[in-house]
């Protein structure tokens, strides 16, 4: 199985940019977009945003034009799809969907952003503890792979200026922790596990700097997966070389 995920930072102009031609090209089995600013949940009627081949599972921010919403594309037809997690936080804005398959469990995820104000950076502090025990529990009944825009780089070597972004939403120790969390409750951070030492591998970075011209970036797009999928797991690998967004995709080869 070949998995993307991708933060394409608005579908309709990233569509605009060629990105049904590089999904064509690519033909992965799922692929998971976030950030698709897709308001109305009736997209589903626009051919342009189903390409040929896939099933297509839409989570919108029905609160907001403009804003979030997440997308999966599927070659397979999945045994349910979840956008409502409970009256919390995860059922909000569009940011989580869950697909059910006959041997896992796929949820395409767009974690809120920090950096705005106090009151946002709570909101996804609350986000993570919410997700974390959201994920605890649906392992124990068979294997998850989660990925999207975590919006957190894990470790030093995940961004380019660490020091200079230890008081920044995105690398502050508060937000990190969770993703200990993860790790210590079972999930892997795939590309870590298959690249432990590589440096200077983004996933995004800041346009109103020019920063992607100079790689300095952060990496904050993941694929985690039961520990248990471990001897499934064949690649992991960012693709910085696709453009088209201020992010840039992310994936893995499972043998499932």
């Amino acid at each position: 199985m070949y998995l993307l995920s991708f933060n394409v930072n608005g579908i309709r102009v990233a569509e605009k940019k060629g990105f049904l031609s590089w999904l064509n090209e690519e033909n992965p089995d799922i692929l998971c977009i976030q950030e698709t600013k897709v308001h109305d949940p009736e997209v589903l009627s626009d051919e342009l945003l189903v390409p040929e081949g896939y099933n297509a599972f839409w989570n919108c921010a029905t609160e907001k034009k403009g804003y979030s919403g997440v997308v999966v594309y599927s070659k397979e037809e999945p045994i349910e799809v979840k956008v409502d997690f409970g009256k919390n936080i995860l059922s909000k804005e569009g940011r989580m969907i869950l697909l059910e398959y006959n041997k896992y469990y796929l949820i395409n995820i767009y974690f809120p952003n920090g950096g705005m104000s106090k009151v946002r950076l709570e909101y996804k502090l609350e986000f993570y503890k919410l997700f974390t025990k959201y994920i605890r529990k649906l392992d124990k009944k068979k294997p998850v792979i989660f990925c999207g825009d975590i919006n957190t780089a894990h470790n030093e070597i995940d961004l380019s200026r660490p020091r200079q972004n230890e008081n920044n939403s995105g690398f502050m120790l508060k937000e990190r922790k969770y993703l200990d969390k993860w790790i210590e409750s079972g999930f892997l951070d795939t590309f870590r596990i298959l690249n432990p030492n590589a440096k200077e591998e983004y996933s995004w970075w800041d346009m109103k700097t020019r920063s992607r011209e100079r790689n300095v970036g952060w990496r904050i797009d993941y694929f985690f997966i039961s520990k248990r999928l471990k001897k499934n797991l064949k690649q992991a690998y960012i693709m910085q070389e696709v453009t088209g967004s201020d992010h840039c995709p992310v994936g893995i080869e499972l043998n499932i």
